[in-house]
């Protein structure tokens, strides 16, 4: 199995930043792309950014210019740089990634999720 742990949300004004890190740990062989989506009361989850194993990043329009991410391949290790926030940014983030354990096909696992808050 693969666990993602997430860390770094919390409550902050407008206009603040967050740093939202998230470790993936357990039998992994191989991992694909590593991402962030987000929930808010109400609303699908979508997509916030999301950065290959190369490190080719796609960022939701909503957030392009703001957040920053990135990764740490040899701790299996995602991280997102929220700067500028809005209200709207209040959500519940997770971390999602693809992953293969060896012997299995790849797979999609997410984290538990952080919630974000920001307040006027």
């Amino acid at each position: 199995q693969v666990q993602l742990v997430e860390s770094g949300g919390g409550l902050v004004q407008a206009g603040g930043s967050l740093r939202l890190s998230c470790a993936a740990s357990g039998s992994i062989f191989m991992i694909n792309s590593m991402g962030w989506y987000r929930q808010a009361p109400g609303k699908q989850r979508e997509l916030v950014a999301v950065i290959t194993s190369g490190g080719r990043t796609n960022y939701a329009d909503s957030v392009k210019g703001r957040f920053t991410i990135a990764r740490d391949n040899a701790k299996n290790t995602v991280y997102l740089q929220m700067n500028s926030l809005k209200l709207e940014d209040t959500a519940v983030y997770y971390c999602n990634t693809e992953a293969k354990l060896r012997g299995y096909p790849w797979d999609d696992y997410w984290g538990q999720g952080t919630q974000v808050t920001v307040s006027s």
